[in-house]
């Protein structure tokens, strides 16, 4: 058996260690073994529309923790290239990427407009009102039928050109891209402020969606948000959530 190797890799819900050739990405103790199916799962998609995905070999319990055996991922983050100063190349290589995948069908992926609900209702510290209000929001935002990373920044992003590699996809869902940019700008607000807006006004100038469009989710995006539970972020949150228009 193929002794687990040096970490390559850490964030809020798994890690990621060497294992032989491959990689594994082991979710933190504790959790269930839903995540891991639900992210293999979400991945088989992805690799069926022929998306720069790690391959999945193997969902199992490794030493109590449950976890995916895929393809190791070559070279490093795109997020190296944008540190100190992000350039305006990477800012758009990183638009053009999520362009292609929204270019794809979210078909047996779940609906991110019952997620953005679901997280909405389990959001603390949102008076009744907001709450309503944002709900009702949300229903009349359009929906879609796109293909969402709904986790997409430049951590995520492995390798560069034809060896690019999109990680971590435990979050894919089926709906609208610019609720699905609307959620990479809220991610690049906190880790990288300098180029959130850019990202934002580089994704439209080359879509069809405009930046107003896409702002229009920040409200629900960011309410939805306040249900994963990350302290330093939650007063920024909720100020951006309170930013639902009042119906008169």
């Amino acid at each position: 058996m193929t002794e687990i190797g040096r970490l390559l890799g850490a964030g809020k819900e798994a890690e990621v260690y060497e294992h032989g050739t491959l990689a594994l990405k082991l979710y933190r103790p504790g959790r269930p073994k839903a995540p891991a199916f639900r992210e293999a799962a979400n991945l088989a998609v992805a690799e069926a529309l022929s998306l720069p995905v790690p391959r999945i070999h193997v969902v199992g319990d490794y030493h109590g923790r449950w976890g995916l055996l895929m393809d190791r991922a070559p070279g490093t983050s795109l997020a190296d290239e944008m540190l100190p100063e992000p350039p305006l190349s990477a800012i758009k290589e990183m638009a053009a990427l999520h362009q292609r995948l929204h270019r794809e069908p979210g078909t047996g992926l779940p609906s991110l407009k019952a997620r953005l609900s679901i997280h909405i209702r389990q959001a603390k510290d949102l008076q009744h009102t907001l709450r309503d209000r944002l709900l009702a929001d949300l229903q009349a935002l359009p929906d879609g039928d796109r293909l969402c990373h709904f986790d997409f920044h430049p951590w995520n992003i492995l390798g560069a050109g034809s060896d690019t590699t999109i990680i971590d996809w435990l979050d894919a869902c089926s709906g609208s891209p610019a609720a699905d940019v609307c959620r990479t700008y809220l991610l690049l607000r906190r880790a990288l402020p300098s180029i959130a807006e850019a990202y934002v006004v580089t994704y439209a100038k080359g879509s069809d969606i405009s930046s107003e469009k896409i702002f229009a989710w920040l409200p629900v995006i960011s309410a939805a948000r306040l249900a994963e539970n990350v302290p330093e972020e939650n007063e920024d949150l909720r100020h951006l959530a309170a930013l639902a228009p009042v119906k008169e």
